[in-house]
């Protein structure tokens, strides 16, 4: 079976470049460092005994910040590599960390690309983050000798049920993890149906819940606030295609209430940044974009915060906040970080990727479910006429935070384990 897969992603190469260069489009990065898919230029032995962390992109770098920080202070004679998929991840990677890891493009799933990767960046133990399950990279991670470890893992049902589907595949991938840590118990049993070992399988919690608001942070967003002035401001932040509008709809009929009020507008991906930039326009709104470093005056309806790695700040800014990729079915994205802040938290209901945190959240009264631009819009405008209300659920978002910290630790923990174990 795994040959078969092998096989078909050999098949597959020439859409994959394809793809590539369809994508390079709106985004030029995609069509640049395109060997680094292939683990092509590098030289043998550029790292010895590395820790080798995979994140996707923005999200799972994020979340995976606090761990690598920790790795880095821990192990401070350990090269570390961070890998992502994508330009976003990667910037964020360059951003946040500099020169004091490696960063590289994971490469696509073949076996002579991992192999190349393997030879060059001997990692004696690799962590992947949250769903990256990968069956060569799994397989070819133990033939190298390596540890594998599953740190934040999570599993939907949907996800549950795709992979039941092939359990030929499956099974051996799952088998093949020396350590996973998982989010929740019922994920835990999700991952030991699969084909994980029982006792190799720990329900930790989220390292999400980790998070941390340092002072360079909480300046920032006071800053921009003194900036704002004294009026109602929500955000909107990690909107998909169609949540746009439905995000304006609600701050049109917010502002018939509240006519000073200011919606900062976060769009997930920055290829959209202006075309969501024409459509603020067309719906007749007065736009300052953050990129052009444009002034929020006291006419400003919209301000589009079209720049990258600046979310956690944002949401620092608002009185209210709303997560966006779940008004579409995208799964949600993280809800935790306005609940850090003490914000009230607004979603739509498509929150499969985010089911145990919503629940969290939800059973405090401290998530708002909202599944149009009307219950957005009625949502917001109680939320701003009853302070008080506001206030209470803001403080009971904060409370689920601190209640539920502890995963880092105990992930941590795992990897120590990991490392002092020889293969």
């Amino acid at each position: 079976m795994q040959t078969l897969y092998s096989f078909l992603w050999y098949l597959l190469l020439p859409l994959l470049f394809l793809r590539l260069w369809l994508r390079g489009r709106q985004a030029p990065a995609y069509r640049q460092r395109w060997k680094e898919r292939m683990a092509w230029g590098y030289r043998p032995g550029t790292l010895k005994s590395s820790i080798w962390v995979h994140a996707v992109s923005v999200g799972e770098t994020l979340a995976a910040v606090p761990m690598i920080e920790r790795l880095l202070a821990d192990y401070p004679d350990t090269p570390l590599l961070v890998t992502t998929t994508t330009p976003t991840g990667s910037e964020r990677v360059k951003a946040l960390f500099g020169d004091r890891v490696t960063h590289v493009y994971c490469p696509w799933e073949l076996p002579t690309a991992l192999n190349r990767f393997l030879r060059a960046f001997d990692p004696k133990t690799v962590i992947v983050l949250e769903t990256e399950l990968w069956p060569n990279l799994c397989a070819a991670v133990k033939r190298h000798g390596a540890k594998l470890m599953l740190m934040n893992g999570r599993l939907s049902e949907k996800s549950y049920r795709g992979y039941s589907k092939l359990p030929r595949l499956v099974r051996p991938m799952m088998a093949r993890f020396d350590a996973l840590a998982v989010q929740t118990p019922v994920e835990r049993e999700r991952y030991i149906a699969l084909g994980a070992w029982p006792e190799r399988v720990h329900a930790i919690g989220s390292v999400k819940f980790d998070m941390s608001l340092d002072d360079t942070v909480r300046q920032a967003a006071a800053r921009l606030r003194v900036e704002i002035g004294e009026r109602p401001v929500w955000i909107a932040a990690s909107t998909h295609p169609g949540e746009d509008e439905p995000v304006l709809a609600a701050h049109k009929a917010l502002l018939q209430v509240l006519p000073d009020a200011l919606l900062v507008l976060v769009p997930r991906h920055p290829e959209r940044f202006d075309n969501v930039a024409q459509l603020i326009r067309q719906q007749g709104f007065m736009l300052a974009r953050r990129s052009g470093q444009e002034a929020i005056t006291a006419d400003t309806r919209v301000y589009l915060a079209d720049t990258m790695g600046e979310l956690l700040m944002l949401f620092g800014v608002a009185d209210v906040a709303f997560v966006g990729g779940s008004l579409v079915p995208v799964g949600g994205h993280n809800l935790l970080e306005p609940a850090g802040w003490g914000k009230p938290v607004l979603t739509g209901p498509h929150l499969h990727n985010f089911t145990a945190i919503a629940g969290l959240l939800d059973d405090a009264d401290a998530l708002t479910l909202v599944d149009n631009a009307d219950a957005l819009a009625i949502a917001l405008q109680a939320l701003f006429r009853y302070p008080d209300q506001r206030q209470r659920q803001g403080q009971a978002a904060a409370a689920v935070v601190e209640a539920n910290r502890g995963a880092l630790e105990k992930g941590l923990e795992l990897i120590s384990e990991q490392l002092t174990v020889k293969s």
